[in-house]
């Protein structure tokens, strides 16, 4: 049995756990969203172009497809949902933050199967990894609110966590 030292850093000393399958599908489906934001390239290509990359085979495909076409496909419903949160139009937010919220927004909307609290909880993760520096206190702020918005029954019965 091996020890570690106290010097050892504490990443060393802790493995991080493996990434769910969903997780992965949200992250392959968010640079394809980038993508699309950015190139406004047809979703097939970029359907095509996603699964190509390393890693692609351990994604939920059922789940990355859904995000990825159903992101595109409702877009502009989703931004108008996205629009009444924030504090300026989705045109100018930062494309990385715009498809995480493209991307909350869908899960909350239409994967009851997730908890609100995750699908939020998992945006922001995406936010935090791929984002700007305070991207993801945006996001768990306009999500938040679209949560009472998609979710109101969901959001009603949950239990409060008390503020600090």
């Amino acid at each position: 049995m091996t020890e570690t030292s106290p010097k050892t850093p504490p990443a060393a000393r802790k493995r991080a756990a493996p990434k769910s399958a969903r997780r992965r599908s949200r992250e392959v489906a968010l640079q394809g969203l980038y993508e699309w934001l950015i190139s406004g390239g047809e979703a097939g290509l970029i359907d095509a172009h996603m699964r190509e990359q390393d890693g692609f085979d351990l994604c939920d495909r059922a789940h990355f497809d859904a995000l990825l076409h159903g992101c595109i496909e409702e877009a502009a419903s989703l931004d108008t949902v996205i629009g009444r949160h924030t504090d300026r139009p989705t045109t100018e937010l930062s494309p990385v933050e715009h498809a995480v919220l493209l991307i909350g927004c869908y899960e909350l909307r239409h994967c009851v199967d997730v908890p609100y609290k995750v699908a939020i909880n998992e945006a922001v993760e995406l936010a935090k990894s791929f984002g700007g520096t305070d991207g993801h206190k945006y996001v768990n702020g306009v999500l938040d609110k679209a949560a009472l918005e998609l979710r109101p029954a969901e959001v009603a019965a949950a239990p409060r966590s008390p503020r600090r």
